[in-house]
């Protein structure tokens, strides 16, 4: 029987991203007010034939606070796509499929974003069907407006129809070479919304807590889902903007606390995502890059964070003592540290001079 009935909160969600996605940043941004998160997109073909593939992405999916969690697919055969499907369902809450993905290896696999042309239509329809009856879960679909803008919605309906949950609309068209080409269109959200009954996830132009509070306005949307900009700020929905140093810190121990459920790339990808936040224009940021990359292990990262970022900064390292105080240094800017930083350092050569008591 086809679920139908969408049972979680879908006000704030951590959009599935490409290597991004892994269990220690999904725990880390469900600390700061995300209700849902998803996987990055698996193909059916490697949960199917790449055991090593297979035990990398089931590792600690939904263990602990790692739930709800919907588990991202993308695929164009439907009797695959059902059989990779049944390889996770017993670690997810949903199972979602992508409809969404630009990228030229979905062009050239025929997937995602590349099944939006009408004529493809009957194979999205009987994908979602298949899933909804075949998974003791619900079934949902991220998608991006068809060429045709129009036609997203009827689309939508048809995927209503077909047994999905709920949709994602990130409103804008599929574009290999330009993903981000233009701002979202948020208007064909609102309208997606006014032609089902299923709920309504918006997707794009977030930047700011601010834009996530006027495109629940403007769409109308059952929720808004976000990924890049969280990936720069964790902490967007709980509408704070961490300290640098210490949420990468939180990051790495989540990591420690969960072994191989991310690769050293991964993890150097979101440290150097949480510092170019606040400090990508700073002039030691290149120096950092480069320093970042040539860590092999989290020890190397920490040291990284705690004594040369903090020097860099103007503030004194940070000790692992000093965690789990609210270090007043860490709320001042890179010139406040600096600043304090000569002051010390002048204090030290008069006090040598005898100049001082």
């Amino acid at each position: 029987m086809a679920k139908t009935a969408c049972p979680f909160d879908l006000s704030t969600i951590a959009a599935p991203m490409v290597n991004q996605s892994d269990l220690p940043f999904r725990l880390l941004v469900r600390r700061y007010n995300t209700s849902l998160v998803y996987t990055q997109m698996l193909h059916p073909d490697r949960l199917l034939e790449d055991q090593e593939y297979l035990e990398f992405h089931r590792r600690g999916l939904r263990d602990g606070l790692d739930a709800p969690v919907v588990v991202q697919l993308c695929g164009n055969d439907p009797e695959l796509v059902v059989k990779a499907a049944r390889q996770v369902v017993d670690r997810a809450d949903a199972i979602d499929l992508n409809l969404g993905c630009p990228q030229e290896a979905a062009r050239e696999g025929h997937y995602g974003g590349y099944l939006l042309d009408k004529k493809d239509w009957p194979v999205v329809e009987s994908i979602v069907s298949a899933l909804a009856h075949s998974l003791p879960v619900p079934v949902s679909a991220k998608l991006r407006l068809c060429q045709h803008t129009p036609a997203t919605h009827e689309l939508g309906t048809r995927l209503e129809a077909a047994g999905a949950s709920w949709l994602a609309l990130h409103a804008r068209h599929v574009s290999a070479r330009r993903r981000r080409q233009g701002a979202a269109d948020l208007a064909q959200i609102k309208m997606l919304k006014e032609y089902v009954r299923i709920p309504v996830v918006s997707n794009g132009n977030v930047k700011t807590w601010d834009d996530v509070v006027k495109n629940r306005e403007e769409t109308g949307a059952d929720g808004v889902m976000v990924g890049e900009t969280l990936l720069a700020n964790p902490c967007l929905f709980a509408n704070v903007t961490p300290d640098p140093v210490r949420i990468s810190l939180e990051y790495l121990d989540i990591c420690r606390e969960h072994p191989n459920t991310a690769t050293i790339q991964t993890i150097q990808t979101h440290i150097r995502h949480f510092v170019d936040h606040q400090c990508g224009r700073r002039p030691w940021f290149n120096k950092f890059r480069s320093t970042l990359g040539q860590c092999e292990s989290i020890s190397e990262i920490e040291r990284l964070l705690r004594v040369k970022v903090q020097r860099w900064r103007g503030l004194k390292p940070l000790s692992a003592e000093e965690d789990e105080d609210e270090d007043e240094d860490a709320g001042h800017s890179d010139t406040e540290g600096t600043d304090d930083r000569k002051e010390e350092r002048l204090g030290e050569a008069l006090a040598t001079l005898g100049l001082l008591d």
